[in-house]
């Protein structure tokens, strides 16, 4: 059994640790109940009572998050040697009892300072910064972690973040998002997930280079997803069925199977979507040993003309179709 995690280690400004942009939104007020995630659920401090718990349930694989900023606080630049120590003895302490270790190098929470610094996944320099960091997992972790997921869910940063801003870093822009004080739903969701593409087809090279000879792990991507189920069975529901998986799935896996995206995004969004360089094909086409997928919900789609709906637009679709 695999367990799937987010940022469950608290331990809020100590040893080293500097916010990521998550700790920034859970510290704003914007949450529902204005909790915050300092103490979480304190793997920082009860990593082995975690494990035991998982050894009580009969876990075999663990798939956790490292947090690029208590491992890098500055998002570049020195190791944080106490962040170093933690997630080395977690990962010593789930193979002492036989599970599995399996690293999730992004999981949504960009260091802080990044985004203040260029705006994080929305500027190229993001690429660079994050092979940097993915470098040093491989090099400190990667002896006794075999499973590296590079990006966890690139798609609904996009959509949670940059289009209904309902996340951090909270871009958005009306009529699609309205609790926004900034950004643009209509280019930027396309922006990011052009960089994290970019990014994850590097870092997997990377790995597969300098580090997969000698350490015999495998690299992957996860993405979040929906099982879309037609409505009813005439051809208008099937084929919306099957643009919104386009732009659900073939968003991130098209151009990592491919070496494009969908011809349906293309010609939906146009000039909003950015192209790819003559070279970039052959660099994002095939890096990864797996393709993992976060599953949610089943969701039932029904024609409303959604060939020329926005990516935004379909993915309230299927919001509000929920059964």
């Amino acid at each position: 059994m695999l367990l799937n995690v987010g940022t469950v280690e608290s331990a809020a400004v100590k040893d080293g640790w500097t916010p990521s942009v998550w700790d920034t939104f859970a510290h704003s007020g914007m949450t529902d109940d204005n909790s915050n995630g300092d103490i979480a659920c304190d793997q920082y401090h009860k990593y082995k009572e975690d494990v035991q718990l998982k050894v009580n349930t009969g876990l075999d694989a663990y798939r956790f998050s490292i947090s690029w900023s208590r491992l890098i606080p500055n998002g570049r630049g020195p190791i944080n040697p106490k962040g170093l120590r933690h997630y080395s003895n977690l990962i010593d302490e789930l193979i002492k009892y036989g599970i599995q270790p399996h690293a999730a190098l992004f999981h949504l929470d960009l260091p802080q300072v990044l985004e203040d610094e260029y705006g994080g996944w929305l500027s190229p320099i993001i690429v660079k910064d994050y092979i940097e960091y993915a470098d040093v997992c491989f090099k400190e972790f990667g002896d006794r972690d075999k499973y590296w997921t590079t990006l966890n869910d690139p798609n609904a940063l996009a959509l949670g973040r940059y289009d209904h801003g309902i996340c951090p870093p909270r871009r958005c822009s009306s009529p699609f998002g309205t609790n926004c004080t900034r950004g643009n739903s209509t280019t930027e969701p396309y922006i990011i997930t052009n960089m994290c593409i970019l990014s994850h087809a590097s870092t997997a090279q990377l790995y597969k280079n300098k580090y997969q000879v000698t350490q015999h792990g495998y690299i992957g991507c996860s993405i979040y997803t929906y099982w879309l189920v037609p409505l009813t069975n005439t051809s208008e529901d099937v084929s919306a069925t099957q643009t919104a998986n386009e732009f659900f799935y073939g968003w991130i896996l098209n151009p990592l199977v491919f070496g494009n995206y969908p011809e349906i995004m293309k010609k939906t969004a146009g000039s909003k979507i950015p192209s790819f360089t003559l070279q970039q094909p052959k660099q994002i086409k095939g890096p990864f040993d797996f393709l993992g997928r976060n599953y949610y919900m089943t969701e039932y789609m029904k024609d409303d003309n959604i060939c020329s709906r926005t990516i935004r637009e379909m993915f309230l679709e299927t919001q509000g179709s929920r059964n």
